[in-house]
C-alpha cells in the first residue's frame, strides 16, 4: 500500500541531467584562455615568487579545463551524438590530454595552449550543432 502511494504518478525523461542550458564548452575555453595568458605572463616575468604562483594557478586551471570537458563528454553528449560525430571521443581524449601533464598542466609551451584552444573550439562547434538541432 505504501509503495503504491509513493510511486510517481508521472514519468518524465530528459536529454541530460539538468536543463541543457547548464552545459557550455565556453567554461573550458575561458580556463584555457587563462592558461595561455598565464604562460605568457610567466615567460615575461623573472620574479621567482610570481613564477611559482603562476605555475600553481596554471595547473589548477588545467585541471578545471579537464573537469569541464569531462562533464560535457560524460553528461551532455549521448550515444546519438557519438554516432553522428564519430570523431567526438577522439576529440575529447586529445583535448583532455592537452590539458593534462603532457600538455598545459606540465609545460610552459604557448603552442600547447593554442592546440588546447583549437580542440575546445572543435568540440564547441559540434556542441552547438547538437544544441541547435
Amino acid at each position: 500500500m505504501l509503495a503504491r502511494l509513493l510511486r510517481p504518478k508521472t514519468t518524465v525523461s530528459a536529454h541530460c541531467d539538468l536543463p541543457c542550458g547548464v552545459y557550455d564548452p565556453a567554461q573550458a575555453r575561458i580556463e584555457a584562455e587563462s592558461i595561455k595568458a598565464i604562460i605568457e605572463k610567466y615567460q615575461s616575468n623573472d620574479d621567482p615568487v610570481f613564477r611559482a604562483r603562476a605555475l600553481i594557478i596554471k595547473e589548477e586551471r588545467s585541471q578545471l579545463v579537464k573537469h569541464h570537458l569531462w562533464v560535457l563528454w560524460t553528461d551532455y553528449f549521448k550515444p546519438p551524438h557519438f554516432e553522428k560525430y564519430p570523431q567526438l571521443h577522439q576529440l575529447f581524449n586529445e583535448a583532455t590530454k592537452l590539458a593534462g601533464a603532457g600538455g598545459t598542466k606540465g609545460t610552459l609551451d604557448v603552442a600547447k595552449a593554442d592546440e588546447l584552444l583549437a580542440k575546445i573550439d572543435e568540440i564547441a562547434k559540434i556542441f552547438w550543432e547538437t544544441k541547435n538541432a
